[in-house]
Order: C-alpha cells, then sequence, then structure tokens
C-alpha cells in the first residue's frame, strides 16, 4: 500500500497537479521547450514540461495519457510514427552480424529470434521467460551492460548471467567484435562518432580509476548506436516538415518522443499522413537493415492503437 500510495503520489504531483497550471491560457495548449544540447548522444530533451516522460507502462499512468487529446476532436486525431526497434537494427548494421541481419530481413521477432539462438530451439519453441531475458541482453548490450547488471534485471546469479551472455556473443560474433572495436577506437582516438559523423569525445576511456573507464567503455559502445537513432529521427522531421509543406497540409507536428514523431491530423488527411509516414520514414538513412516504422491513431494520447 506504500508503493501504491507514493505512486498515486507521483503522478498526482508530477502530472495531474502540475501540467494543467502548464496550459498556456492565450492558446489553451501545453508548449514544451526542446533542448537539442542537453543529452549528450544527440536526443532532444524536453522540458518545462517534459512532455517525454508522460507514463505509459501502467494503466493508472495510460489514464494520463488520455488526458492528451486531439484539437479539433473527433473531427482530429493524433496520429504516431514509431521507429520499431531502431537502436537494435542499428547495432545489426553497424556490427554487420550476419546472423542479426538475417533475423531483422527475416522480419521475425529480434528477441525471440535471439533466444532461438542463443538456447538453441527452434522460433516455435521459444518461452516468454526466454524471450525475456534474451530482450534484456539485447537492449542491455546498447548501454554496456555486464554481466552484473544482466543478473539484477533478470533476477538470476551472476554466473547464469555470465553464460548467458557468453552464449550470445557466441550466436552474434559480428556484435561481439563491434564492441571491443568501439572501445579500442574511443582508446585511440578519444572520441566515437555516429554514422553520420557527430562525434562524442571521452577521455575518461584512459582513467586509472577501473570504475571511471568501465563507465566511459559503457558511454562508448552506447553513443554511436543512441546518437544515431537521434541523427535518424531529427532528419525524418525535416522532411516530413518538409514534405508537409509542400502538399499544403493542414496537419501538425506536436512531438517528439525518442523514437517516435505525434502528430495532428484532420480526417480527411489521416490516409495522406499515414502514407507520408510510412514513404518518407524508412528511408531517411540507407542501412543493411530496413528502418521498420509503426503506425497508431486515436482521439487521446492514451487510446491511440
Amino acid at each position: 500500500k506504500i508503493l501504491d500510495f507514493r505512486q498515486f503520489q507521483k503522478l498526482k504531483s508530477t502530472y495531474v497537479d502540475a501540467l494543467p497550471a502548464l496550459v498556456n491560457p492565450r492558446t489553451g495548449r501545453l508548449h514544451t521547450s526542446y533542448s537539442q544540447t542537453i543529452a549528450a548522444t544527440g536526443r532532444l530533451s524536453s522540458s518545462d514540461p517534459n512532455l517525454q516522460n508522460i507514463p505509459v507502462r501502467t494503466e493508472v499512468g495510460r489514464e494520463v495519457r488520455k488526458a492528451f487529446v486531439a484539437e479539433g476532436a473527433p473531427d482530429w486525431q493524433l496520429l504516431s510514427g514509431d521507429y520499431s526497434q531502431i537502436e537494435l537494427r542499428i547495432v545489426a548494421h553497424m556490427s554487420s552480424d550476419t546472423d542479426m541481419i538475417a533475423a531483422f530481413q527475416r522480419g521475425e521477432d529480434i528477441h525471440a529470434a535471439t533466444a532461438a539462438q542463443v538456447f538453441n530451439v527452434p522460433l516455435s519453441g521459444v518461452t516468454s521467460d526466454m524471450r525475456r531475458m534474451a530482450k534484456a541482453v539485447n537492449f542491455g548490450l546498447i548501454y554496456g551492460q555486464g554481466e552484473f547488471g544482466l543478473s539484477q534485471q533478470i533476477g538470476a546469479s551472476r554466473e547464469e548471467a555470465a553464460a548467458f551472455i557468453e552464449r550470445y556473443f557466441q550466436k552474434y560474433p559480428g556484435v561481439k567484435e563491434y564492441m571491443e572495436r568501439t572501445k579500442r577506437e574511443a582508446r585511440e582516438k578519444g572520441y566515437v562518432q555516429t554514422l553520420l559523423g557527430r562525434r562524442r569525445y571521452i577521455p575518461e576511456i584512459v582513467s586509472a580509476n577501473q570504475q571511471v573507464r568501465a563507465a566511459a567503455e559503457r558511454m562508448a559502445i552506447n553513443h554511436p548506436v543512441q546518437g544515431t537513432a537521434a541523427d535518424i529521427i531529427k532528419i525524418a522531421m525535416i522532411r516530413v516538415q518538409q514534405r508537409m509543406d509542400e502538399t499544403r497540409l493542414r496537419s501538425r507536428m506536436l512531438l517528439q518522443v525518442h523514437d517516435e514523431l505525434i502528430f495532428e491530423v484532420p480526417r480527411d488527411e489521416m490516409e495522406t499522413m499515414r502514407a507520408l509516414l510510412l514513404e518518407l520514414m524508412p528511408q531517411t538513412m540507407e542501412m543493411k537493415v530496413h528502418l521498420k516504422v509503426d503506425l497508431k491513431a486515436g482521439l487521446t494520447w492514451g487510446d491511440m492503437e
């Protein structure tokens, strides 16, 4: 009950009480501020209010999202275009790992495909527990997570986590090589960079302090991946807006939430906007794996499907 109370208290103070007070009296809307220079990876960060962390994982948190309604509803709706597993696709491209690339090209669920590889079972034999562990490793590796971090996340011993990571790298040797190469280049050059060449300097990578050095290695692995994802969404924003301007659409780009763009769309433009996003967003960058975009629409942010 104490944990429930804290959850409700945070939702109430952070969102339910705070957001209505931030509505602009002239426009009747919430206006966030985006910064390009706060997140070292190059991601846009949202503040006053932060609209990138409106809760989505819990049922009661999603109720907060339902407060965000398309202006002019029901004649207008919200539409989102969300890059599916973009960071893992970037890892597959950067590492040139043949098995990971093949799984994406076959259109498989990458976490299930990883579980099948690591546990040496057919896709049909992958259990939800196997998939959960594979998902934890897939995403953990992007952030340079080691055996201790993984063991905490999946509720296993360090030995079990270490064995899982070892099997993972046996199945995806290209990913292992990418990580080692990235750390090596960071030590030699003092920086890492995204696919488009945007650099992040990491002088701490040669620190004598082992903890500082390990944190720097995690940054080195993460930046090219998350930074490239940030570059891709920014290019998508520019190209989509240019096309919207050229074709004189009334639709409006409202928000960028990391790998997702959210629009306000009149009903008579919905099919046009869907086609536009499915055409432009996957074409943002040429890679060895196809960029996949999922679309959702609804009258409120919490009801989009």
